[in-house]
């Protein structure tokens, strides 16, 4: 999967534990960023000059070199973003961790849409995506917690204004229900009559302010499209 805009980030996740590495990158590039995911921190010198990312998701308890030390590697040799993912809740491990220049510390387990939530604010402080995003008439702005149509502004619920941020950021992606219930509730396994229930009271809000935007894709799920002759 592509990420949302041409210049997408990019996140470098470093995680021995497969199942979660790949639960995360496949997280963040559903979010609209680009991912990369690595086992352990051999050839992290390599990576951070060739891929060079904007964020790294750090794992502390990895084989050969823990995330501690990479994590003096990646301060030395880049100024990207830095979350440490790991199973120690310490006090002490989180202050050793923010005290070598982490931006964020998100402890196991987590949800996904947490960490994702957490890698964004990072970024956004970073200047590496936008605060506020347009699709035609719509404006959603992640630092201002708003949502407008049209320069009405749409009285959102918390979750209503996370889901529509959700599907902006993929607008013109096709988007399951299980992908919108990791990015927006943080489960894979839960009542997909949930989204169901809050699409449908989105698209109203929506709908009181011009024509739809929330399309249903039979059998698959929804995408957010601009009206015709709207910019995307």
């Amino acid at each position: 999967m592509g990420g949302t805009w041409g210049t997408a980030a990019r996140v470098l996740v470093v995680e021995d534990e497969t199942a979660i590495r790949e639960s995360v990158v496949e997280a963040l590039e559903d979010a609209g960023l680009r991912a990369l995911g690595r086992g352990d921190g051999e050839g992290l010198e390599e990576l951070l000059d060739g891929f060079r990312p904007d964020l790294v998701v750090l794992d502390v308890m990895l084989p050969g070199r823990d995330g501690f030390r990479l994590l003096g590697v990646v301060r030395e040799r880049s100024d990207a973003g830095l979350v440490l993912l790991t199973a120690r809740d310490a006090l002490a491990d989180r202050l050793h961790g923010l005290d070598g220049g982490a931006d964020d510390y998100v402890v196991k387990p987590f949800l996904l849409a947490e960490l994702v939530s957490r890698v964004r604010a990072v970024l956004r402080r970073r200047g590496r995506v936008p605060t506020a995003m347009t699709v035609g008439d719509l404006v959603v702005d992640d630092e201002a917690g708003t949502a407008t149509r049209g320069g009405a502004v749409l009285e959102l619920t918390a979750t209503e204004l996370r889901l529509l941020r959700y599907l902006v950021e993929q607008r013109g992606r096709t988007v399951t229900k299980n992908q919108i219930l990791t990015q927006v509730w943080g489960y894979d396994a839960y009542d997909p009559n949930l989204v169901e229930v809050h699409v449908s009271a989105l698209r109203r809000k929506l709908e009181a302010h011009g024509p739809r935007v929330v399309h249903t894709v039979r059998g698959l799920g929804y995408a957010l499209r601009p009206v015709a002759g709207e910019s995307a």
